[in-house]
């Protein structure tokens, strides 16, 4: 396998050349923490970036096994990794010529946490998956630029980003909880005749229309009547309360502006999981629900 300092040899050669000469580079170089694998290179500059696969072993990433061993606590590790990359690697991303030159980034993520491949966790290690726009001058290769992307900038990303020492073990741990505790009460509906469940204290307004994040300004915090609140007593949090909407058929009414979409949206999204401090956190639906939109004149028959 090619070392680190023979890309960044090949890249100073290719300065100047056509683009499509960064061909050259598709393959493996091990760097001193990591492995670097160039799976895919674009042919131009105003092309779709480059497919770029990081692999760092578990002795350099140090994630204790308890934050993944279950399929729930991976998945969470996995959203919080890429979540880590987006925001470090948004930090140091510039342009760097013409199209996408300089772009370094992963999946975009929002609210949710949901299973991808961007970021994989297992015993032997991490790997994190993500796009590199290759530098240019107009459709010839600036060399010199993508040698301080791809051999300075990408080990400062992962460094700063998936290395469990740099990283805040509470703000992880608190992460890969949230989600397990909202796995395992989705689990416990059916067995309680629930389709879905709003905790006391949720945050169900948004900011707007076009933005998910939680309503910061006179947001009323959930409160369940009386005659649905059920209690669960979850594996990390503990005891929750919150409103438990049953089997059959439930009617939500109300004035106008009162909130009755914003609760039947939450519900429609509590098949998700989402990250702490979003409000929806612990809100949760059957997983098979699916929201159906009215229609003047259907008929609703029991077959």
């Amino acid at each position: 396998m090619a070392t680190s300092n023979q890309l960044e040899s090949l890249l100073l050669q290719l300065d100047d050349r056509s683009y499509k000469s960064y061909r050259d580079i598709k393959g493996s170089y091990q760097f001193p923490d990591f492995t670097l694998v160039i799976d895919r290179v674009q042919g131009d500059p105003f092309a779709s970036p480059s497919q770029v696969r990081v692999y760092l072993p578990q002795s350099v990433a140090g994630f204790p096994s308890e934050l993944y061993r279950t399929d729930s606590r991976a998945i969470a590790l996995e959203d919080y990794l890429t979540r880590s990359f987006d925001w470090v690697a948004g930090e140091m991303s510039c342009r760097r010529g013409t199209g996408n030159s300089g772009l370094i980034a992963i999946t975009r993520v929002g609210q949710s946490v949901l299973e991808r491949t961007s970021a994989l966790v297992s015993d032997q290690g991490v790997e994190i998956r993500f796009v590199v726009g290759l530098p240019a001058r107009g459709r010839r290769i600036s060399g010199r630029q993508a040698a301080e992307m791809l051999c300075q900038d990408i080990p400062d990303i992962i460094d700063q980003s998936i290395k469990y020492e740099v990283l805040d073990p509470a703000e992880i741990k608190h992460h890969v909880e949230t989600v397990e505790d909202a796995d395992w009460l989705r689990q416990q509906l059916g067995p309680r005749e629930l389709v879905a469940f709003i905790p006391n204290g949720a945050i169900l307004p948004r900011s707007s229309g076009v933005d998910d994040k939680p309503l910061q300004e006179d947001a009323i915090a959930f409160q369940s009547p009386k005659t649905l609140q059920v209690a669960f007593t979850c594996p990390n949090r503990g005891l929750i309360t919150g409103m438990g909407i049953p089997e059959g058929i439930t009617l939500i009414v109300g004035g106008g502006y009162h909130g009755k979409s914003t609760v039947l949206k939450a519900i429609e999204l509590g098949v998700y999981n989402h990250i702490p401090g979003d409000g929806r956190e612990l809100v949760v639906t059957n997983p098979t629900a699916v929201k159906i939109r009215a229609e003047d004149g259907r008929g609703i028959s029991d077959y």
